[in-house]
């Protein structure tokens, strides 16, 4: 064991844990490092368990502060590219989190011993993620579930537990992994062979469901467009009819009349189209006119739209009022599908990022709006919409998912549960430069596929667009920063998988569970105190 009356010592075991958590995070990472990246954290602590002094809880605090802190800025420094304040919330504040769920699982063991104390971490770490799907400071990104997307193969359990399943594998294999190092001969060996046997049982499982998954054939040709405009400097300053017609052209060089759906990226037109307009607006006149030739196509965009609201009308929460006169007026980061048979369906984003797309707080923190970059083009809180849209066809049942919903499991199994048999995600990574950021955000995308159990057409305003298939395998990655238009035939599938028909079991038992952890801790607390 390391000396225990140095600080060097702690802060080496809490970096060791958020090297190793990097290193094993995608998308280049070696996900394997997840099944010990947590065990110096794990000594970290126990040292300070042992140390039964009055400051170490303090000093606990501040080293896995530290630990979470590099943690988070390793593998999400790249959002300073989009809002230094988005950074901010998601580095510091997210590890501040983080540190105070790891304090939590402290306290508790110090008040019940080892047992219920280790089995306390993984609820509490699991109630925190799942809790982290749904307020305002919403940031589920670095849910240790997520850290086998680029090695999607090891996880094709996910359709029965979400990435939650995951956390509970990394927790319950690092937790076995430190008490084998606590002791010696047969109880240390039996640890040890417990651990492997952790390790192995779920990877022989998931390649059993690999080797035995067979997609049902219902095949759609699909044209994916990557128009590469630059974010910063020409989507929303240029001719937004030059980009519509750049777009078209890109998909017209493959389109064939097999074709059933274009899918174009995000905020794919972002001059704005009001509400009043959206059946005569020019550039929807223009797709309507481009998709006559294919009579059973349609077209998936997505757009910036505006809501007017009339004299007299309720205001919603996110409602502003004009600059240059009376009035007020929602914005939304919306997609549209245009077809030949059908009315303009459209659905508005739902899941908005923190400090970007929607101040958190607004109460305390909406006088910070003006600084934020919206991933979209519009400043300040956008508008949402409070079920997600399925847009519905002959065949195809389209979940629209843009950019950032594509994080959460469980709310694209709102589209699932509504009807949706293919999923379409809609992005623009390219406010984050050439940086892990975008290539995380497509990995992830392949657990939605496994979880579900659908096909995924990926159109991003620049790399990474792609094809998914429902075992999560990426085909036909276009590069960064380049003009690129693909096109693929995809399976639907109509059957619902565990996860999709149940969601989050393991996150909801888990908050549950920590609720009682929580509130049996406390007590212990406070007839300590009256004792004293």
């Amino acid at each position: 064991m390391l000396p225990e009356d140095k600080p060097i010592h702690k802060i080496t075991l809490a970096l060791a844990s958020a090297i190793l958590l990097w290193a094993a995070w995608p998308a280049n990472g070696l996900a394997p490092l997840l099944f010990l990246a947590l065990l110096p954290l794990l000594l970290m602590e126990d040292i300070v368990y042992r140390q039964k002094k009055n400051n170490v809880k303090s000093k606990l605090f501040i080293f896995s502060y530290i630990s979470f802190t590099a943690f988070n800025f390793l593998t999400t420094w790249w959002i300073w590219y989009a809002s230094p304040f988005g950074m901010f919330g998601a580095v510091f504040a997210n590890a501040l989190l983080m540190t105070a769920v790891f304090q939590l699982f402290h306290l508790t063991r110090c008040k019940f011993g080892n047992g219920i104390g280790y089995i306390s971490l993984a609820v509490y770490w699991m109630a925190f993620e799942y809790f982290h799907m749904d307020w305002d400071l919403t940031w589920p990104w670095l849910n240790l579930g997520n850290g086998f997307a680029a090695w999607a193969d090891m996880v094709q359990w996910y359709e029965f537990t979400g990435t939650q399943g995951g956390t509970l594998w990394i927790w319950t294999c690092n937790i076995l992994l430190f008490h084998a190092l606590r002791y010696t001969g047969t109880v240390k060996r039996n640890l040890l062979l417990l651990y492997i046997g952790t390790i192995a049982l779920p990877l022989v499982i998931s390649y059993l469901i690999l080797s035995n998954y067979e997609e049902a054939q219902h095949p759609v040709e699909i044209v994916v467009v990557q128009p590469n405009i630059d974010p910063y400097n020409e989507k929303f300053s240029g001719s937004s009819d030059e980009q519509l017609e750049k777009m078209i052209a890109l998909s017209q060089s493959v389109i064939s009349k097999k074709t059933r759906l274009v899918i174009c990226p995000e905020t794919a037109l972002p001059g704005g189209i009001w509400s009043e307009d959206v059946n005569t607006h020019p550039q929807v006149l223009r797709i309507k006119e481009y998709i006559k030739t294919y009579p059973d196509l349609r077209y998936l965009t997505g757009l910036s739209y505006y809501k007017f609201f009339h004299p007299g009308e309720p205001l919603s929460a996110t409602a502003r009022a004009f600059r240059d006169g009376p009035g007020h007026f929602d914005a939304f980061n919306a997609a549209m599908q245009i077809s030949n048979t059908r009315p303009i369906e459209l659905h508005f984003k739902s899941k908005l990022v923190p400090g970007v797309e929607k101040m958190p707080f607004p109460v305390l923190f909406g006088y910070l709006e003006n600084f934020a970059i919206d991933l979209g083009g519009t400043t300040g809180s956008l508008g949402t919409q409070e079920w997600p849209s399925v847009f519905k066809g002959d065949s195809i049942q389209a979940a629209p998912v843009i950019c950032y919903e594509s994080v959460y499991g469980d709310y694209v199994g709102d589209y699932v549960r509504r009807g949706a048999n293919l999923i379409c995600i809609m992005t623009n990574d390219g406010w984050w430069s050439d940086t892990p950021g975008y290539r995380q955000h497509c990995q992830y995308a392949r657990l939605r596929a496994i979880e579900h159990r659908r096909s995924i057409a990926r159109s991003a305003n620049t790399g990474i667009s792609c094809f998914i298939d429902q075992k999560g395998k990426i085909y036909d990655a276009t590069g960064w920063w380049v003009p690129a238009v693909i096109k693929k035939e995809l399976n639907l599938n109509n059957q619902l998988s565990f996860y999709s028909r149940n969601g989050d079991i393991l996150g909801k038992t888990a908050y549950i569970a920590s609720g009682f952890f929580l509130a049996v801790t406390c007590l212990a607390m406070v007839f300590r105190r009256k004792r004293k």
